[in-house]
């Protein structure tokens, strides 16, 4: 591990400088030294100085070219200053104790050492020194050089007491074991098992904010390991912790689906997914616990869980307060089409069924694809390439209509407006049994999606259901132009 080196040196050589004339000891702390140590790029910097932090905030503030503006945080004791290069935040340095009700600390005034001390890990206590007599040197009371070049994740206090005071930073270690692929020290971990309760005083935005890291991170099978190993998957997501497991019945025995969600969830990771695919890998088979029924003829069954898992998305989502908006609809329209593919790949199937999927991914077909492909896990690997080459005939069959047809988010052209004016009709029954009657009609391929071809198509049908169209609307114009 190489002896961190600080850059920005006029930067910091200047807030060094603010710090000596306030006559307040000052030190780069946390996440900044950790990243830096690490080789890794990072934009936010905290400064911790013994005295008040605002104030040396301002006065860094009044040094810099340009007078940047400084935002303070006054019920915080904190202050903001951008630069174009990083963002730093000032802080003095404090001691923190906790009621047990709660994860907001009582602050006070402390010292350097009473300020590491409450850090939540090792590899986040260390410091760089903004002194002028040791200016860079690294502050490390806690080994956390030591423990970045071991790769752990450790407390740099008793674990039980640094979990119980604030709960969230169980899942801040599995994240951070997470995102730098690090163990978690023994008695840490096992600390969290013992403190895992105290995670229900955190806030679901704050739980759920951890969790998105972990499921953003390059593997995050690992963290969901982590997580559901130390109890905390059973107290955040009980829904995930439940596909844990297998059930045998004489030869027949599924696969666990926990596992197989875990490896869905790497293979889409690994095909570039966003977090919105993400979260689709990990909700495609949420509901096969509840599904789950025993045929002797074929073995387990989880016949419908692709519809009923959509129908919890919702669900989920509020619970764990995610947005509720395009990003939910459009997980919730993967969850429920992840089987369709694999069933087009029969040489026999029409071009209707093909129609019929590209009309309901819409724009959300090639991450309906992506899906599909990572759900193909077996340690067969004949089987896995036998799968995947199917795909690949199903993505030629979709390619062809796509082309031929353009119904990749179509809308038809028969809308229930046009029925009602055609018909003299108002909203009801009727006109949906129509316009479903014309979209299926599109979807078999009987007509084109365009006007002429559907608009005819929509009399006859009327005229079974013992309607005639009406000429003109109240002005006495023609209410829907023929074709």
């Amino acid at each position: 591990m190489k002896h961190p080196q600080l850059p920005d040196l006029f930067l910091f050589r200047t807030i060094a400088e603010a710090a000596q004339e306030l006559g307040y000891p000052a030190f780069v702390i946390g996440g900044y030294v950790r990243d830096l140590a690490l080789e890794r790029p990072s934009k936010d910097v905290d400064v911790v100085c013994v005295g008040d932090g605002i104030t040396l905030a301002q006065a860094v503030g009044r040094k810099l070219p340009n007078r940047p503006r400084v935002t303070v945080f006054k019920n915080f004791g904190t202050a903001m200053l951008p630069t174009p290069e990083i963002v730093l935040e000032f802080v003095g340095a404090r001691k923190e104790s906790y009621r047990a009700e709660s994860r907001k600390p009582e602050v006070q005034a402390g010292t350097l050492e009473e300020d590491l001390a409450r850090r939540d890990f090792t590899i986040n206590a260390l410091g760089l020194s903004l002194n002028a007599d040791d200016f860079g040197t690294l502050v490390d009371r806690y080994n956390g050089i030591q423990d970045l070049q071991d790769k752990i994740i450790r407390t740099p206090l008793d674990p039980d007491i640094t979990f119980s005071d604030d709960p969230l930073r169980m899942m801040r270690a599995v994240r951070f074991a997470t995102q730098l692929n690090f163990d978690i020290d023994p008695d840490t971990f096992d600390a969290i098992g013992r403190n895992k309760e105290r995670i229900k005083i955190v806030s679901q935005e704050r739980i759920t904010d951890e969790l998105n890291k972990i499921i953003m991170a390059p593997k995050p099978s690992y963290g969901f390991k982590l997580l559901f190993a130390s109890g905390l998957l059973q107290l955040i997501f009980p829904k995930m912790a439940a596909l844990y497991g297998v059930e045998r019945r004489g030869q027949h025995a599924h696969k666990d689906n926990f596992y197989h969600t875990l490896q869905v969830l790497d293979n889409v990771v690994a095909a570039g997914a966003d977090l919105w695919l993400r979260w689709a890998a990990i909700l495609h088979d949420i509901a096969k616990p509840p599904t789950k029924r025993f045929d002797p003829k074929v073995g387990w069954t989880f016949h419908g869980h692709e519809d009923k898992g959509a129908r919890w998305v919702p669900g989920i989502f509020a619970d764990l307060k995610l947005p509720l908006g395009e990003e939910m609809r459009m997980v919730q329209k993967l969850v429920k089409l992840h089987l369709r593919p694999i069933a087009l790949v029969k040489e026999t199937v029409t071009g209707s069924a093909v129609r019929r999927l590209l009309f309901e991914a819409g724009d959300d077909i090639d991450r309906l694809m992506t899906l599909c492909r990572a759900d193909i896990t077996s340690k067969d690997h004949q089987r896995v390439a036998r799968y995947l080459r199917n795909f690949e005939r199903v993505e030629e069959k979709l390619k062809e209509v796509e082309e031929k047809d353009h119904l990749r988010n179509f809308k038809p052209v028969i809308t229930g407006e046009v029925i009602m004016q055609t018909f003299g009709l108002s909203p009801s029954k009727a006109v949906g049994e129509l316009k479903d009657a014309v979209l299926e009609a599109i979807l078999d391929g009987q007509v084109r999606n365009e006007f002429a071809e559907a608009y005819a198509l929509l009399l006859e049908l009327g005229r079974r259901k013992g309607l005639e169209p009406k000429s003109t609307d109240a002005a006495g114009a023609p209410a829907v132009p023929l074709p």
